[in-house]
């Protein structure tokens, strides 16, 4: 029998027999699928742990093929989100994403902690949500291999005078070139410095800017259409 001790957040449960549960536990490396026996009775020392969104340190151990807790010390519930319908909805957005780019036995610490900085600030913060939403995406893009290209136009090399994102050639461009680009998106010099910051800036502080809402509608747009070419799949908040 062998027994892992992690810290991980719950981003799938799934009601199984009588009282149990089947858990997706995103951990920095990786995804693991776990049963909670009785976690769904009403007593039981797993209710707390073992919801979506739970983040806490879990103790498991494993029998043949699957994993079984056999506790959970929570670290965070994200109480604020729960509560909200508009904040749950934009918090199971991004856990189905974040479910599709991650495996098992992955290096998932940057991930996770992204994860959990976004859910803080969607818990904590009166931040617009669609800003919210649209700096994890482009971040994660950066995370997982898409890094968007910033230092220089696809197209001439020109390092500055950049006017366009161009979906196509995964970057900036600068005006005379992204108007010869049907798949380039003009932007303004607001939205180009929040795309350079969101991509270079320290994890702890990716959230600690403010832009216009002109510029917010840009970098929506910028991040969803990116976002979907990329993972080859039409995200949307239901």
């Amino acid at each position: 029998m062998k027994i892992l001790k992690t810290k991980g957040i719950v981003i799938i449960e799934n009601n199984m027999a009588d009282f149990d549960k089947m858990l997706t536990i995103l951990t920095p490396n990786g995804k693991i699928e776990a049963i909670a026996k009785g976690a769904r009775r009403p007593r039981s020392l797993l209710l707390a742990g073992t919801q979506f969104l739970c983040f806490g340190e879990f103790m498991l151990y494993r029998s043949g093929n699957i994993y079984n807790v056999n506790s959970c010390e929570t670290i965070e519930v994200f109480y604020n989100i729960r509560t909200d319908l508009d904040k749950l909805k934009y918090a199971a957005h991004i856990t189905k994403i974040i479910n599709d780019v991650t495996t098992e036995n992955q290096n998932s610490y940057k991930i996770l902690q992204l994860y959990l900085n976004t859910l803080y600030t969607i818990s904590n913060t009166d931040k617009s949500l669609d800003f919210i939403i649209s700096i994890f995406k482009l971040r994660l893009l950066s995370i997982i291999g898409f890094r968007p290209i910033i230092d220089s136009c696809q197209v001439c090399k020109n390092q500055e005078n950049f006017s366009y994102f161009s979906l196509r050639d995964n970057g900036f461009k600068c005006k005379a070139c992204g108007k010869t680009d049907k798949g380039a998106i003009e932007i303004s010099e607001t939205t180009k410095d929040a795309i350079r910051y969101i991509i270079l800036a320290d994890s702890k502080k990716i959230f600690s800017f403010d832009i216009p809402e002109e510029s917010i509608k840009e970098l929506e747009i910028i991040s969803k259409l990116f976002l979907n070419e990329k993972l080859e799949k039409e995200y949307k908040i239901i």
